[in-house]
């Protein structure tokens, strides 16, 4: 074992764990109305307390355990049995067991979270919780099993995903564009603008969210080493071009920038940066991050208004449009000469590496799409998904959690 590799590694966990509270619930926090701030809160605190305990009982085990024919990890690591100090060399040889599961819960954390932005707004607590329980189990842990577990069918076939393009953010974008059209707009949603209600939330969100990718980048080296030096270089590099990017388009086609649009760049530029940071160099992590940011702002500010949909936060226009973007880029600019480890992209030579990674982004939208319709039919019929009306138009703070955010001094 090596303990600088240890220390590392157990910070990115810490890092990865702030990402959802307070980084994410304050960015999606910020960005809904007054009425409704505690309910986003409260999800993402949830969410934290939920799946960390469903992770350390059987979820790690579905996902990282002994592979059971390529498709899920069977239950004899379920409650942490035999995951202990000594490491797993199928996965990090040089740190403990339970810190790489440490590591990859808060991923498992993180990415029902980034849903909770396509139904921010109208979704009853009771169902939220059922449809984050089902999905973490029916979707999350069989694709991390697919594309990260030893055995696992897509990472056989030489599927590249360095920090989770594909089982983070596909998954969770492609899911929360399901929800946002079987849900339904919000009350009012063609009538009137609905505003963020504190962009200062965001701008402090967005920032915590930029601080922690380091660890979910460059931790996932999952070691001290040039490999994680590398993916903090291009995580950095991609997310500074894409906020810079999109805040520059913005005052092409407004007139103006403003500090939401760069702080929503930016993050489509951390979205799409994950799955190539550790196989692509700093200058092609550059063109990622500009490059998405004209793919991203058009999917929220063009295509999303003429389609319809109502995705409230833009859970699919950031996270499933920027990782599917970032996934096909890794198919086309990966290098060996970045990471022995990984393998060349078609730009230097490798076509059959482009194709892996198209099949692998297909079958996860596929896979995706299919099991959220299944898990939301069941919740809505168990227990309904939406709020009644007068709920929704009181707000899910109040209706829910039976809290304010605000209290006004008479």
């Amino acid at each position: 074992m090596n303990s600088g590799d240890t220390a590392w590694v157990l910070m990115s966990s810490a890092l990865v764990l702030l990402m959802t509270m307070p980084g994410l619930a304050f960015f999606y926090g910020g960005l809904v109305r007054r009425k409704n701030v505690l309910s986003i809160l409260m999800q993402c605190f949830i969410i934290l307390c939920v799946i960390s305990l469903q992770w350390m009982l059987f979820g790690y085990s579905l996902a990282f355990g002994p592979d059971f024919h390529g498709i899920i990890g069977n239950l004899s690591w379920a409650g942490l049995h035999g995951v202990g100090a000594t490491p797993n060399t199928n996965y990090a040889a040089t740190i403990p067991h339970t810190v790489f599961m440490v590591f990859q819960m808060m991923f498992a954390v993180i990415t029902p979270a980034l849903i909770i932005g396509s139904y921010a707004e109208r979704v009853k607590f009771p169902a939220f919780l059922m449809f984050t329980f089902l999905w973490a189990t029916f979707v999350y842990d069989p694709l991390a099993h697919w594309v990260w577990g030893t055995g696992g069918w897509l990472k056989s076939l030489g599927a590249l995903d360095f920090a989770g393009g594909i089982v983070v953010h596909v998954s969770s974008g492609i899911s929360a564009l399901v929800l946002a059209v079987m849900l339904g707009k919000r009350i009012g949603y063609n009538h009137r603008p609905i505003r963020p209600h504190n962009l200062p939330f965001t701008v402090l969100g967005g920032a915590l969210l930029w601080f922690g990718w380091f660890g979910f980048n460059a931790g996932s080296a999952l070691a001290a080493d040039g490999i994680a030096a590398n993916a903090f270089m291009t995580t950095n590099t991609a997310t500074a071009a894409a906020g810079l990017t999109w805040a520059l388009i913005e005052w092409w086609h407004n007139g103006t920038p403003t500090i939401l649009g760069t702080v929503t760049g930016a993050v489509a530029g951390l979205v799409a940066i994950t799955p190539a940071c550790g196989f692509v160099n700093p200058v092609n992590a550059l063109f990622i991050g500009m490059a998405v940011a004209f793919v991203c702002y058009l999917a929220v500010a063009v295509i999303k208004s003429k389609v319809g949909y109502d995705d409230s936060l833009d859970a699919f226009g950031v996270h499933g449009v920027g990782g599917t973007f970032g996934t096909i880029a890794t198919g086309l600019l990966a290098e060996k000469a970045v990471n022995a480890a990984g393998t060349d992209g078609l730009f230097f030579g490798n076509a059959h590496q482009f194709m892996v990674q198209g099949l692998m982004l297909l079958v996860t939208i596929v896979f995706a799409a299919v099991m959220t319709f299944i898990i939301f039919k069941i919740v809505d019929a168990v227990i309904g998904m939406r709020v009644e009306e007068k709920n929704e138009i009181v707000g899910l703070d109040l209706t829910q959690q039976s809290e304010a955010a605000y209290t006004v001094i008479e």
